[in-house]
């Protein structure tokens, strides 16, 4: 398969192939690159990767759904998306085996299914690829839990049937030593509905890109986003939402919080509304705490408008430190300094965490930032965060 789309429709997305060659390595003066520490990749992005690592995938299945590990010349596999840079398209020539989860025609899943993937060898990069197809009519939650050591890249395609449900939730929980870049792409029916959860607080370098066409009218897409950046960590999240067809909605909020030395999260929304796409309704938001010193926050809302006849659009973005006459407010009440930065920070990651559906993951999440506060929210915003 080659090239597929070289006229752009955004200055972000100007090319799509599934063949390495038709990307050029990036130097990181690319628009889609500049934020990424290329160093830090292992050789993911110029094909210098070692080879050698390994990801374990385990799938726990609703009853109703169908699972399957299938070769990569299944045809299934690749339809819904194609790479959109060097990255992705080496990971699609790379992985050996996919995951395909089929959810039946008018199927209502009765539990979610678990994909687990846990990294055993960082020293070399492992490629992978998962297809969730969702047929007409049916409902499922899907939950991608990524933890371990590994340097991984791979694809994965969710394809919502006309009418269908989906909603997935991914955790990004990696160990300390881990690069982790993913493409993640829905493609929605008519009338189809998706939801995206991803939180990402573990790993060194960690580069997701949730993507989101239509297919038809009536489809609704909601992106949420939690992420908690430690010291030295790079945490990026780059989403595009592609607007091509009349009638749709989408709503993005991805919120983060930062602590320590070098801590650096990367946000880029992306939203496409086509010359066709009349009547869409869109809204992007991203939010970002800084609890010290020494971090760095770049967050970039992008909103393209190819017509005037829209419901609605529009973005917003916001970074700053914790509000004072908040923690004024709580302490006036006799409330510790150090819990009542606690309270506020756990009220404004929260009102997404309480958006996932699956208990037992928003309850892990939920301990999983209680993890990160007793790391460092002890620190004064204003000392050094290094100290």
């Amino acid at each position: 398969m080659g090239l597929e789309s070289a006229t752009p429709v955004s200055t972000l997305h100007e090319k799509a192939s599934y063949r390495v060659g038709d990307f050029e390595v990036p130097t990181g003066r690319e628009e889609e690159w500049r934020f990424t520490p290329l160093r830090r990749l292992r050789g993911l992005h110029n094909g210098t990767a070692a080879e050698g690592g390994k990801v374990v995938v385990d799938v726990e299945a609703a009853p109703e759904v169908a699972v399957e590990t299938v070769a990569r010349d299944d045809g299934r596999l690749g339809r819904a998306y194609v790479p959109a840079d060097r990255i992705s398209a080496q990971a699609w020539e790379s992985f050996e085996h996919a995951t395909v989860i089929t959810v039946p025609k008018e199927a209502v899943a009765s539990a979610p299914t678990v994909v687990r993937l846990r990294g055993e060898d960082a020293s070399g990069a492992a490629y992978g690829h998962t297809t969730v197809v969702v047929e007409p009519f049916a409902v499922a939650t899907v939950v991608l839990s990524h933890r371990g050591s590994a340097t991984y890249a791979d694809n994965v395609e969710f394809v919502v049937g006309d009418g269908a449900s989906l909603s997935v939730i991914s955790l990004q929980d990696w160990e300390d030593d881990s690069v982790h870049v993913s493409h993640q792409h829905a493609r929605l029916g008519r009338d189809a509905r998706f939801t995206g959860h991803n939180v990402t607080l573990g790993g060194d370098l960690v580069r997701i890109s949730p993507s989101v066409a239509y297919t038809g009218p009536g489809g609704d897409a909601e992106l949420y986003g939690v992420y908690f950046v430690d010291g030295g960590q790079h945490l990026e999240h780059r989403l595009l939402v592609d607007h091509a067809v009349p009638h749709c909605r989408s709503r993005v909020d991805y919120r983060g919080a930062l602590q320590d030395q070098d801590a650096h999260a990367v946000w880029i929304g992306d939203v496409i509304i086509r010359a066709e796409a009349e009547g869409t309704d869109t809204y992007e938001l991203n939010r970002n705490l800084v609890l010290t010193d020494g971090t760095r926050v770049d967050s970039v809302p992008n909103l393209e408008i190819l017509t005037g006849e829209v419901v609605g659009a529009g973005h917003a973005s916001a970074s700053g430190r914790l509000d004072d006459e908040h923690l004024f407010y709580l302490q006036a009440r006799g409330i510790p300094r150090d819990e009542a930065r606690r309270m506020v920070v756990r009220g404004y990651l929260g009102q997404l965490i309480d958006k996932i559906e699956v208990a037992e993951v928003r309850e892990k999440v939920a301990e999983a930032i209680e993890a990160e506060l007793d790391k460092g929210l002890h620190k004064e915003p204003d000392q050094g965060a290094g100290e």
